[in-house]
């Protein structure tokens, strides 16, 4: 079994891998045409809809993940896109699974979700990816939403890629449905099989699974929870960290940058010139040279926001150069400008010549890295200082970017490791542990046949996982199996020792009898009578909330003892061959409460035994009649017990249709007679009708008795 069930394994999983790269080639392919047509739509969904719709969340997400990977290949952004495909396939497994699939119209009532679900964080991603330095680039409706209606750009992107997925979504839906209904269901099954390690599940017990609920949270609600918490932490210390780093490298590059543009300004600057740079200006040659010399120096660095050169004095920093820029007009040479705040600490190492570190400031200028390199002349004095700034405004973009491309990834790799994990546990886990739980809750002890039953459907999971699943399960069917053959034995011991027990029952009786020289088999009748009155009872109906399997049990077994009390009545009474005295009569009717006492001795000893106390009922009880004339206590109607009341009949006809020596027998048809009059008066009414009403079966009984007495 276990052989084939691997090889079955091995056979769904082959043939679903198989189906999700038959839907990946048809997303690749469908992408393709868009590109090569130029078409405005994707045409990238349809192997995404086709495998979640068939095999559910997994087959959906690996089918879109798989796709997005492709597509890299040749575009390595499409990566950060990888959500996207990815949500889809959830949505569409999860409609697949509420049965919108089964029906033609339902799946197209789908696509506005598909439309929001794919357009709102694909623009956002664009939007903060791409979208933002190019606002102002736009056409076709969007330019209409935003020229004539006058919305602002996000907005109008946003409806723009909605109605546009509303589209392609439309298209790839319609071609992934039509491929599913061409499909064969025997093949849509192999894409989905409801277990992979073990056999497959009967229709009731998947009915049972999906019903099963947990007392708080369900084992698979944990395991997500569990992946999700451990996937944030991990995820988020990351993404936290590259950022930090990204920032620390982009600013170290900038300070490199920096650096090396300042040494260069600072090498085209002649020291000795400084001073006639700074009364000249432009009117010197040599300065009009250094100053281009600056600006293709700056343009070729685009980085470079501010170059200029200062002198530093006690009062201010005086300009020797100072670039223009498109926003900014530089100072003229020789001009004083006051120091800048963040500066304020430098000052007394400015004012030495000394070489300070680069400095990041965030004033009216902007978020500026700023490099000093100091000029020193010949006798080593420090002359001026040639300054570099670059702007560190593009290091936010960037790093905003980053993150948005960061968060984009793991949050595609999250859906894919959440789908994964979940199926895996699923299939591992929940599966097996609840087909186990439903076969021990079905599990019957009603008879052998019922228990073999019940045995064979746990063994017949055989569930093969490898791991401490299948050692429970192998544990829990050997544990079961042990069980069995321990009821087993304890259930033939049981029936040994009630055999036993009625044995001695049925030796006690006829040790009573014996002593009863009018009686003959009339514990065996009566027995014989009451079982069969019971029978007709429950076909009936009568008394059903009573007259359950345990009391019939119970009344057949004490019936032998209802004149257990006449062991105590003396002989001469007991075996008189005329009719009693009065007072002999009184002292025969104390046959009753004295076997009574007697089983109550024994109920002492064994309080539980349900046929000792319907003994006491029988013995206590079987000579009340139900007009209340009866004896030892005068109770009428159902104050008696309903075993003596049944006793009562069987009793009654066995003593008209039997020999005594003080009268003839009655004929059966006599003694019926007598039952059927005293119904409703000594009898219950209905107890009588269920007798009466097995005339023939009586007749039998009385009939058989009779010739095992004529041949003994």
């Amino acid at each position: 079994m276990s052989t084939a069930i691997s090889k079955r394994n091995r056979n769904d999983i082959t043939f679903m891998t198989f189906f999700c790269v038959i839907c990946t080639l048809l997303n690749t392919i469908g992408s393709m045409i868009a590109v090569k047509t130029g078409i405005p739509f994707y045409l990238d969904s349809v192997g995404t809809f086709l495998s979640a719709a068939c095999g559910g969340y997994v087959p959906g997400v690996i089918v879109a993940f798989a796709t997005t990977l492709i597509k890299a290949i040749t575009d390595p952004e499409a990566m950060y896109y990888n959500v996207v495909g990815m949500l889809m396939a959830v949505c569409c497994a999860f409609f697949a699974r509420k049965g919108f699939f089964q029906k033609k119209a339902l799946p197209f009532l789908t696509i506005p979700v598909y439309a929001l679900v794919a357009g709102i964080p694909d623009t956002i991603l664009t939007w903060f990816l791409y979208t933002a330095d190019a606002a102002d680039q736009y056409t076709g409706l969007e330019k209409l939403l935003r020229d004539d209606a006058g919305m602002s750009a996000f907005p109008a992107k946003l409806i723009v890629e909605i109605l546009t997925e509303f589209a392609d979504k439309g298209i790839t839906l319609t071609a992934a449905v039509i491929i599913l209904w061409l499909l064969p269901k025997g093949i849509r099954n192999k894409i989905k099989p409801n277990s992979l390690w073990q056999s497959p599940l009967t229709g009731d017990m998947k009915k049972a699974i999906k019903k099963s609920h947990s007392r708080s949270v369900s084992l698979r609600v944990k395991v997500v929870l569990i992946l999700t918490a451990a996937t944030i932490i991990i995820a988020g210390t990351a993404t936290v960290i590259s950022s930090i780093l990204f920032k620390d490298t982009n600013t170290k590059d900038k300070k490199t940058l920096a650096n090396g543009v300042a040494e260069l300004a600072a090498s085209y600057i002649d020291p000795e010139k400084v001073d006639s740079f700074l009364e000249d200006g432009e009117a010197s040659e040599d300065y009009i040279n250094t100053e281009k010399m600056l600006y293709t120096l700056k343009d070729t660095y685009p980085d470079v926001e501010y170059l200029y050169v200062y002198r530093i004095e006690p009062d201010g920093c005086h300009v020797v150069f100072d670039l223009d820029t498109e926003e900014v007009e530089g100072s003229s040479p020789g001009e004083v400008q006051p120091f800048d705040e963040s500066f304020s600490e430098l000052i007394p190492s400015l004012l030495a010549g000394e070489t300070i570190d680069p400095i990041i400031s965030d004033d009216s200028y902007g978020w500026l890295l700023t490099v000093y390199k100091p000029v020193y002349d010949a006798q080593g004095k420090c002359v001026c200082y040639a300054a570099v700034d670059i702007s560190m405004e593009d290091i936010s973009v960037y790093s905003n970017r980053f993150m948005v491309k960061l968060i984009s990834l793991v949050l595609g790799f999250f859906v894919l490791i959440i789908a994964v994990c979940t199926w895996v546990v699923k299939h591992n886990i929940l599966i097996p542990v609840n087909t186990m739980a439903y076969c021990a809750e079905k599990f019957a002890f009603d008879n052998t046949e019922a228990i073999e039953h019940s045995v064979e459907r746990m063994r017949s999971l055989d569930i093969r996982t490898g791991d401490e699943i299948e050692n429970l399960y192998l544990a829990f069917v050997k544990t079961i199996g042990d069980s069995m053959t321990y009821v087993s034995d304890i259930k033939t011991k049981t029936e040994t020792i009630s055999r036993m027990q009625n044995g001695l029952i049925m030796v006690l009786a006829d040790m009573v009898e014996s002593r009863d020289k009018c009686t003959g088999d009339h514990v065996r009748k009566t027995s014989a009578y009451v079982k069969l009155i019971m029978e007709k009872m429950k076909e009936k109906h009568f008394y059903p909330e009573v007259l359950t399997d345990e009391f019939i049990h119970n009344v057949m077994n004490a019936a032998p003892l209802h004149d257990i009390g006449k062991i105590h009545i003396s002989d001469i009474i007991l075996n008189k061959p005329s009719r009693l005295t009065d007072e002999e009569f009184e002292v025969m009717k104390s046959h009753t409460t004295i076997g009574s006492e007697i089983i109550e001795r024994a109920i002492e000893m064994v309080p539980d035994s349900g046929y000792l106390m319907e003994a006491r009922n029988l013995s206590e009880f079987h000579h009340e009649k139900w007009n209340g004339k009866g004896y030892p206590h005068g109770i009428s109607g159902e104050e008696i017990p309903l075993s003596a009341r049944i006793m009562a009949v069987a009793d009654v006809f066995d003593a008209l249709v039997s020999r005594r020596s003080y009268k003839e027998p009655f004929t059966f048809e006599k003694a019926m007679d007598i039952i059927r009059q005293d119904a409703g008066v000594h009898f219950d009414p209905l107890v009588a009708e269920a007798f009466l009403g097995a005339e023939d079966e009586v007749r039998q009984i009385a009939e058989d008795f009779e010739k095992k007495s004529t041949l003994v």
